[in-house]
């Protein structure tokens, strides 16, 4: 297979030289049709870039040259893990920084983001009182959804207090008004009755 002889070009270091081997598989069709193997994929979901490496197993290559080359050695950034771009250190290349918890870390992200557009949705929804043109409180909201045929749905809670106060302030006025006309009325009365009485004697 022409991906075998390739990938053994470049363990043995007969291969193309640094740069352009990795050119050369990223090209190659039948090495593309095995990239999920050892590259692993993308997770599913909008605004996610990690990478799902569960069912990949990880392709590192070197040279030889390039081993004795580097003051490092093998410990230095010798090393090619297919589906990368970079050369790394062994342990880099084997590591998985955009895989699990750079997915954590982008799930949550993207959760975060749905609930703020949840709630930008829920707030363009909010009533505004009809009287002082406040938002009504989430209380007060619940309150006016679950009583439908509740009096005097388009107020907030404050203005509703308000409203509520007033009409009591007006009720006890109209009732002292009352109570005033009956008493100048009794009053009236009980004067013509003494006159009348004073007028017999």
């Amino acid at each position: 297979m022409v991906v075998h002889d390739r990938l053994a070009g470049l363990l043995g270091g007969r291969g193309p030289r640094a740069g352009v081997e990795r050119d050369i598989l990223d090209r190659d069709p039948p090495f593309l049709t095995i990239r999920p193997y050892f590259a692993g994929t993308t997770y599913a979901g909008g605004g996610i870039t990690a990478v799902d490496y569960h069912q990949a197993v990880p392709v590192v290559v070197t040279e030889l040259e390039r081993i004795t080359a580097d003051p490092d050695g093998a410990a230095g950034k010798v090393w090619h893990r297919l589906g990368r771009e970079e050369w790394q250190t062994l342990t880099d290349a084997l590591d998985n920084p955009d895989g699990d918890r750079l997915y954590v870390v982008q799930a949550e992200q993207v959760r975060k983001r749905q609930r703020e557009r949840e709630a930008a949705a829920r707030e363009a929804q909010r009533p505004m009182c009809r009287r002082c043109g406040a938002k009504f409180t989430d209380d007060r909201w619940d309150t006016v959804r679950h009583h439908p045929r509740m009096q005097h749905r388009e107020l907030c809670g404050p203005c509703l207090d308000e409203h509520w106060q007033q009409v009591r302030a007006e009720k006890a006025a109209r009732i002292q008004a009352e109570e005033a006309v009956a008493r100048e009325a009794a009053e009236a009365k009980a004067k013509k009755g003494r006159g009348l009485f004073g007028r017999r004697g």
